[in-house]
């Protein structure tokens, strides 16, 4: 919700007022455009946003652009101390970041803190730079001509990052792009903009000089400034697939290289031979984990053969014993981010229900241990779930795990491959042929074998195929390091003194 001076509080009048960071300082909003911050597991207002013009955004860049050639010029050992600092910090205080998280987010606070710990694993990787930077050289490759190549970094670098990892997210990113001598603006989701801020003063108090990390808030407006500025080298995005297309095309048509993620529809698929205990313990982990707001959410359960009767029995006995609530007392699962968003889940679930699935189990009454009026749905299972349903079409990003009944292999890895989203899957099954069969043949950039969420260590890249990806390079790894430097390749001849006359002739190798 965007609103207009002055602003309202929570009913207990501590709503804060929040800020950009540009050059290593607070820098105070003065469009006059705020948006309400909640905390989902109440629905009281907790922050007011400000939203940047296009001249604050500009400012922002401004500051990272300056920023960017004395950090390019210092040399790698001191980039890399300043990573390890950070490092330190953050795992000196990832408490307090995962508190953030959930009073913003409202995922309960063990997820938090996971997701602190795997964005911490970036860091860790970004922090061998020196050895994931080095070129190569050949000495001789032509008679007294030596050639080498080195990766240099790009400039000002745009991160536009969602609400549902407001931490994990950005890390994918502005670690290695800071690592490889970048300068990062991120504009963080205005629902969850706190732990970007958190971060930029972490970075602060790690030695990162001023400018090279920044944080942009605001909406549309904001974005489309990073998307257009001519002094914004690359784009890193993760948010829906229709945004993700428009991220895309937009930044790619103003020269600059594109690595847009867009949204999901991860499926399970059990084989009659799988541990049935084992697979349904995992499809409520996958499917109903941080209220089902991931992109790599396992939200359709692909039953093979006689098993899914037991196999949905197992799952309903699991999901009706899960505490939803205050993401800060101990319950399993928390709220959506907003009500708009809750109001959605429910309306997938009214849907799915009207074209015939049956509802199992129904999230979208009940008890909630919370205070206010929060978003709950709580984790809701359809069984017998058509492909033509819109609860099995769309990307809902709630905790609605579908199952679908079919009687073959066959029929489930081409289920999956018509699929217009290729991001996540994972195969539960004790036959190693064809787990190895269904990673050669399934159309997804991510695969997991008995493992239900396949995201990847920071040492391998994140990413999907079809509509979960825009763009050639995916998050990360040796990917991500290559995406935010360029190449050179160097050809030198250092002359004999005694060499002397002309030759106008093409030069050859010889």
């Amino acid at each position: 919700m965007v609103t207009a001076s002055p602003r309202r509080e929570d009913s207990a009048g501590t709503a804060r007022t929040l800020h950009h960071w540009s050059g290593g300082q607070r820098l105070e909003g003065a469009s006059g455009r705020f948006s309400e911050v909640t905390n989902p597991a109440t629905g009281a207002v907790t922050a007011h946003l400000p939203l940047a013009t296009e001249d604050e955004a500009a400012a922002v860049i401004a500051a990272a652009k300056a920023a960017f050639p004395g950090w390019r010029d210092t040399s790698l050992a001191k980039r890399v101390q300043v990573l390890f600092r950070f490092r330190e910090l953050l795992n000196a205080r990832s408490g307090e970041l995962a508190e953030l998280i959930t009073a913003e987010h409202g995922k309960v606070l063990s997820d938090a803190a996971g997701e602190v710990a795997r964005g911490q694993e970036v860091v860790e990787f970004a922090c061998g730079m020196p050895h994931l930077l080095k070129g190569s050289a050949t000495e001789n490759a032509s008679t007294g001509v030596d050639v080498h190549s080195v990766r240099q970094p790009l400039g000002v670098i745009g991160i536009v990052s969602p609400f549902n990892f407001p931490a994990m997210v950005p890390m994918w990113f502005f670690p290695i792009a800071i690592a490889a001598g970048n300068a990062v603006v991120l504009k963080p989701s205005e629902k969850v903009p706190s732990a970007a801020l958190w971060l930029a003063e972490l970075w602060r108090e790690a030695g990162l000089p001023d400018g090279v990390f920044n944080v942009l808030n605001g909406d549309k407006t904001a974005v489309d400034a990073l998307l257009t500025s001519p002094d914004v080298k690359s784009i890193s995005f993760v948010g829906s697939t229709p945004i993700a297309r428009y991220v895309y095309e937009t930044a790619t048509a103003h020269g600059k290289r594109v690595q847009a993620l867009g949204g999901a529809k991860n499926h399970m698929v059990v084989l009659p031979d799988a541990d049935l205990d084992l697979a349904a313990d995992q499809a409520v982990n996958a499917g109903f984990g941080s209220a089902g707001e991931r992109c790599m959410a396992i939200s359709a359960l692909v039953a093979v053969g006689d098993i899914a009767d037991d196999l949905v029995a197992k799952i309903a006995e699991r999901t009706r014993g899960l505490r939803t609530g205050d993401g800060r007392r101990s319950c399993d699962m928390g709220p959506l981010i907003t009500r708009a968003s809750r109001d959605r889940v429910s309306g997938y679930v009214d849907g799915g229900e009207a074209d015939g699935a049956t509802v199992v189990v129904d999230g979208r009454a009940g008890e909630f241990d919370a205070d206010g009026e929060g978003f709950f749905v709580g984790p809701t299972l359809l069984d017998h779930v058509r492909t033509d349903m819109g609860v099995y079409t769309d990307e809902i990003f709630g905790p609605v795990l579908s199952v679908v009944r079919v009687e073959t292999y066959e029929q489930a890895v081409d289920l999956i491959n018509a699929n217009p989203y290729g991001n996540g899957t994972a195969l539960f099954t004790h036959d190693g042929g064809a787990a190895r069969r269904f990673q050669n043949e399934v159309e997804v950039g991510m695969i997991g074998v008995n493992v239900p969420v396949p995201v990847p260590m920071a040492y391998y890249s994140f990413g999907g195929w079809k509509n979960s990806l825009f763009g050639d390079t995916h998050a990360h790894g040796t990917e991500g390091v290559h995406f935010f430097t360029r190449g050179k390749v160097v050809t030198t001849r250092w002359l004999d003194p005694s060499h002397a006359g002309l030759n106008l002739g093409f030069p050859q190798n010889g």
